[in-house]
């Protein structure tokens, strides 16, 4: 009869630590609605408009290079960890466009560039270059400079990254912070997006591939702040003792105590 009793206890633990595991792993995994050999369908890849207070750097380049300098500004350089002008690595400087959506062009002056994208910016300098006479072979290459995006929450590195070409994705946001930890919530994931001036939130679920393709937040634009929620055992451990009936210590507790009583039993 203690036999049976100890087997039963014995069950019981296991049964729960099952329960228990399978239900972390629905958790945990992303993409479950994936299909081997099945296409999923996306969202057409969104090239990033160039909004006020950004900043992008503008090279022309030609056969005739003297030419085409004028119309570049200065090569700096900077010291890494000082502000001031020294011997160092070389960037170029850059266009912050202004709240009207304009930019300082040399020679040719004030260029509206808010609400285009890199391809256009380059397309339209390139365009005036030529009709006004100015360069009669330019090459316009149009880079982002001070874009990026923040991530936020349970990630293993948290910080802001910036983008440095179209079609950033969400997915890239995550690697590049390094993943989700254990206690990240996959399908609470949080896009904040500036749109005309409102803070809109975008919900995503990575535990499906076909809601993610299809979100408006899968591309990420610049200033996006990506938050991922903590999920109910984060939530538990953040309390002042974290020591109630669904805590993991609690369930460690248990099944300690379960495990003396079967051996109790046993003998």
């Amino acid at each position: 009869m203690k036999r049976i009793k100890a087997y039963n206890i014995f069950s019981l633990i296991v049964t729960v630590a099952l329960f228990y595991s399978c239900a972390s792993v629905k958790k945990i995994n992303y993409f479950q609605d994936l299909e081997p050999g099945v296409a999923e369908q996306t969202g057409a890849p969104i090239e990033i408009k160039i909004r006020p207070n950004d900043k992008i750097s503008i090279v022309v380049n030609s056969k005739d290079a003297e030419l085409s300098n004028l119309f570049n500004l200065p090569i700096v350089s900077h010291r890494i960890g000082t502000s001031s002008l020294s011997a160092g690595a070389q960037q170029v400087s850059g266009y912050t466009v202004d709240a009207y959506g304009d930019i300082d062009f040399p020679v040719v002056g004030k260029i509206r560039v808010a609400g285009l994208t890199r391809a256009e910016i380059a397309a339209h300098i390139k365009h005036t270059l030529i009709t006004g006479d100015l360069v009669k072979d330019p090459v316009v290459t149009v880079e982002f400079m001070n874009l990026g995006f923040s991530v936020l929450g349970e990630v293993n590195n948290p910080g802001k990254f910036y983008i440095d070409r179209d079609g950033m994705t969400l997915l890239d946001a995550i690697g590049m912070a390094g993943d989700l930890t254990i206690y990240g919530k996959r399908e609470a994931v949080y896009v904040l997006r500036d749109e005309q001036g409102e803070q809109v939130p975008y919900r995503v679920d990575l535990t499906s591939a076909r809601q993610l393709y299809l979100s408006p937040a899968f591309y990420l634009q610049q200033n996006d702040v990506v938050y991922v929620e903590p999920n109910s055992v984060r939530a538990r451990h953040s309390t002042v003792n974290g020591n109630n009936v669904r805590s993991t210590s609690f369930w460690l507790s248990l099944t300690s105590l379960l495990i003396t009583i079967t051996v109790l039993f046993v003998k």
